[in-house]
């Protein structure tokens, strides 16, 4: 017995050292990078949490909850100290020579207090009744109709979105101008996110020599950056021939590669690629045939490539949004290299005051989330900083068994750098758009909870939909935070045992 005791507690110390070592190396090769001060410690602490996932421990947990200690499964926000204390602690109850010590509630509970800062510092006071803040996106209506704003405010809205993939600066300007308003005359701080739409990649242009050709599965399509010269002669499995003008995707195709088009409606394989083109095969068409149109986006799940995460419309709506925005989203981010694109930028147009632009980056690929760490990394280094899970894209390139997994992972890694976590896409959708939410939205909105902001999207029913996520969030606030249970009282135990 002694004898496994002792294994234990070696495999233990161990991986408290590696973690330790790895993570100091890491944060040496960043620390010159590292802006702003008040991130160091989150840097540390994000480093060291990547460098103990990169293991599988658990069968150091269950040694550990045999033991009645720490599984370590709650660490994301203190996990040096959670591994001092519990060495300290299975030192304690085996009698071992104390060679670690408890830290203190304060050093403990230091990076959730950061959390909390963080998120006020981005996303204004938290609520009455629950941690999450609710940020609705607003309707062309809003530039026109307070009443709505209002409306929004009563029944739970605490941050505003302006999405400038839709309308423009004038409505831009009315939307922002009301809410102020609206904010005003309540007394409240209502944060504006304005949401920059970067480089969606879509189907430009359709051409074939079909009326109205829908594809099935086993037909092929031609996807070309050659408007000039379309191939009236297509072959006859060639159905239809769309163009995408972005030329970094063509080289970095590889053939059987997946590609989604129009939100994962059309699934197909690479048949052939060059420097201009590539052919796909279908192999899965949402109800079973379809007609591929313009503006549908394009995914590309196995393929990583680099396109300018700002073109011109998007240099001129973020000009925009660094005068009127407290937060800038930054959609379609592929890797750290677009966070310091859009620094530079910053830079270039807010010279003074660059570093204390909030910065919010969609995280809406599987490239996307492979680079998460140094993403946050680059972006958190110089600016205020919070990571949106995009889930809508992110389904399409993950599929859905993934995404359930990766939407988890991204909040634990956001918690380890104490970064604020955005919950969007399709929150309650079927109840904005027809006015009753189904069962798996109500469950899905309960664990946005988890999350610091929850957004919900723009509609006919927004209004009710507010009300209800601001309930549903009241109620879950006495359950869980983050990934720790609450154990309050339950009305259910105690009909069940009265005395």
């Amino acid at each position: 017995m002694m004898k496994d005791i002792q294994q234990e507690y070696r495999q233990l110390k161990k991986l408290y050292h590696d973690v330790l070592e790895e993570s100091q190396s890491a944060y040496d090769e960043w620390e010159a990078k590292i802006e702003r001060p008040e991130f160091k410690e989150s840097a540390q602490n994000l480093l060291a949490y990547l460098a103990l996932r990169r293991r599988d421990i658990r069968s150091i947990q269950e040694q550990l909850m045999s033991y009645g200690l720490s599984s370590l499964g709650r660490l994301e926000a203190k996990t040096l100290a959670t591994l001092e204390a519990t060495i300290a602690s299975f030192e304690a109850i085996h009698q071992l020579p104390q060679t670690y010590h408890h830290p203190d509630r304060q050093e403990f509970l230091h990076e959730y207090y950061r959390l909390i800062k963080n998120t006020r510092a981005c996303y204004g006071p938290k609520p009455d009744h629950h941690h999450t803040r609710i940020m609705v996106t607003l309707p062309a209506a809003a530039a026109e109709d307070t009443d709505l704003l209002q409306k929004l405010v009563d029944k739970g809205m605490n941050v505003a979105r302006i999405n400038c993939a839709h309308d423009n600066a004038e409505i831009w300007q009315g939307m922002i101008d009301n809410i102020q308003q609206v904010a005003r005359a309540n007394e409240l701080s209502i944060p504006i996110l304005m949401d920059i739409a970067g480089p969606k990649i879509r189907t430009e242009w359709v051409f074939t020599p079909y009326k109205n050709p829908k594809v099935s599965r086993g037909d092929q399509i031609c996807i070309t950056r050659n408007f000039k010269d379309l191939p009236l002669d297509i072959e006859e499995a060639v159905k239809v021939v769309a163009g995408c003008s972005l030329p970094g995707i063509y080289q970095s195709l590889k053939i059987n590669d997946p590609v989604l088009i129009d939100d994962g409606s059309i699934e197909g394989r690479v048949l052939a690629q060059t420097d201009q083109s590539f052919t796909l095969r279908v192999e899965k068409v949402k109800g079973g045939k379809t007609r591929l149109k313009a503006e549908k986006g394009l995914n590309f799940p196995n393929s990583n490539f680099e396109i300018g995460i700002l073109d011109d419309k998007d240099r001129e709506d973020l000009r925009f949004a660094l005068d009127h925005a407290d937060i800038i989203g930054i959609s379609f981010v592929r890797t750290a290299k677009d966070i310091k694109e859009v620094q530079a930028f910053i830079e270039e147009n807010r010279t003074s005051s660059a570093n204390q632009v909030h910065l919010m980056a969609k995280i809406e690929t599987v490239q996307a989330f492979k680079n998460l760490g140094e993403i946050i990394m680059t972006a958190a280094s110089k600016n205020p900083f919070s990571v949106m899970i995009a889930r809508g894209d992110l389904a399409v390139e993950s599929g859905y068994v993934r995404l359930a997994e990766l939407q988890e992972e991204i909040l634990w890694i956001c918690e380890a750098a104490s970064i604020p976590v955005v919950w969007g896409t399709e929150v309650l959708g079927s109840l904005i758009s027809n006015g009753v939410p189904t069962r798996s939205e109500i469950t899905d909105a309960a664990r946005s909870a988890h999350a610091e902001v929850v957004m919900l999207n723009k509609g006919e029913h927004i209004v009710e939909a507010v009300a209800l996520i601001d309930q549903i969030l009241s109620k879950m606030e006495d359950h869980s935070y983050k990934k720790t249970p609450k154990l309050r009282q339950l009305d259910v135990a105690r009909m069940m045992l009265p005395h």
